[in-house]
């Protein structure tokens, strides 16, 4: 019995003897993990270097259709919305004093063409009594006295109707203002547009005597213009001609697509910015805020969906790659100097790291273009995990290796 129990507890022991062997194997002889990283893909899309400006949206054309006579209102032919033709009516002033005036003209000029008529008649007598005097004295049978009034009686009598044709070229003068000014009691469209705002409504009186008062506010609405608002920091890379895009507020999904008109070459305050003597204000107030530049541009608006002081968040595209592949800007390392190549690491099969340099193009700091190194699909390091017991140290705890290793 003793000898059967002999080889069995031998067999125990070879065994526990080896699963203590690999215990130790797997705790202290395995290999390391692989690091704790966190990666994303190499991908294929558009990319877009671009600048954000916060823009608001204006009619193409806005005028004020002001008054230029004194009076009631006493029609406002139009309302808020209606769309109008170049020359329609607007409003009706009381034109009762302009037609006072033109019948007062009117009467004057009548009356200085009789008084010029009159001063022709004399004219002719004193030509015809002349005349007589001229013969009577070729033949000495006049006196010389006599004919020298009757020259003299003549030249009155023409001076007396140049005077008087001046007289009437100036009535007619007034005959033609005070038409002109009848014609101000009505209201017409100066270009086709929509009444976007009615200020004086029917009724009110108007007075035009110190300054044109206005009765509406016409605008083109087939085609809105945006001014966005550039920073000075990134207005030296913006040109005249760059594709643009933006959205609405109330609609941010929909992308409407313009060109870049213009940049105003003065900042958003300038016309501000100027005192009562007509010169600038000092540059501490200048530099108390920061500064922008207008960028200009046009967009059809067909259906009417923009409305005049809408706020567009803007972009204008500064450079653009279509289908191209890119990679998040966190994953780039090194530049190698001032050059377009940059070290990054991949993450190579058994998830094992490995370094590679790339050429990169576009970047707008939150994903670079990748021009070669990189292959669709790959996997690039953006964050590594600290590693196990990183900062032990300071703690005053030291790992060391088992005995014997």
């Amino acid at each position: 019995m003793k000898q059967w129990m002999r080889p069995g507890r031998l067999a125990l022991t070879v065994a526990g003897l080896g699963v203590a062997a690999l215990v130790v194997k797997a705790v202290w002889f395995s290999p390391p993990p692989p690091p704790q990283v966190t990666s994303a893909a190499v991908e294929r899309g558009d990319l877009e270097v671009s600048v954000l400006a916060t823009g608001t949206i204006n009619a193409f054309k806005l005028v004020s259709v002001g008054a230029r006579a004194t009076g009631e209102v006493k029609r406002l032919a139009v309302a808020l919305g209606d769309k109008v033709k170049e020359g329609q009516l607007i409003a009706e002033i009381d034109a009762l004093t302009q037609q006072n005036e033109l019948r007062d003209a009117e009467a004057s000029l009548r009356s200085a063409e009789a008084l010029l008529t009159a001063r022709r008649a004399t004219l002719a007598q004193a030509d015809l009594a002349a005349k007589r005097q001229r013969e009577l004295a070729s033949g000495d049978a006049g006196a010389r006295a006599d004919l020298e009034t009757a020259e003299a009686t003549l030249n009155t009598a023409r001076a007396d109707v140049e005077s008087q044709q001046a007289i009437v070229a100036q009535a007619r003068i007034k005959v033609d203002t005070a038409r002109l000014n009848l014609g101000y009691a009505k209201v017409l469209a100066p270009m086709d547009g929509t009444v976007v705002a009615i200020v004086t409504e029917q009724g009110q009186t108007v007075n035009a005597a110190q300054t044109a008062p206005t009765i509406i506010k016409l605008a083109r609405l087939d085609t809105m213009t945006i001014k966005a608002r550039i920073s000075e920091a990134d207005v030296p890379r913006v040109k005249a001609g760059m594709p643009v895009h933006f959205s609405l507020l109330g609609d941010p999904d929909r992308r409407i697509e313009a060109t870049l008109r213009a940049v105003e070459p003065g900042d958003t305050t300038l016309a501000d910015a100027t005192t009562a003597t007509g010169s600038s204000t000092s540059g501490s107030s200048a530099t108390a805020s920061a500064i922008y530049y207008n960028g200009i541009f046009d967009v059809p608006n067909p259906d009417g969906t923009l409305r005049i002081n809408m706020t567009a968040q803007a972009t204008i595209v500064l450079a653009q790659a279509k289908a191209t592949l890119s990679i998040p800007v966190a994953a780039l390392g090194a530049r190698e100097g001032k050059s377009d190549r940059y070290k990054v690491r991949v993450v190579g099969a058994e998830g094992r790291l490995e370094d590679r340099q790339v050429r990169i193009g576009l970047n707008n700091r939150v994903r670079a273009q990748v021009l070669e190194g990189l292959k669709e699909g790959e996997k690039v390091v953006t964050a590594e995990a600290a590693p196990l017991g990183a900062g032990a140290g300071a703690s005053g705890e030291e790992h060391h290796p088992p005995p014997g290793r």
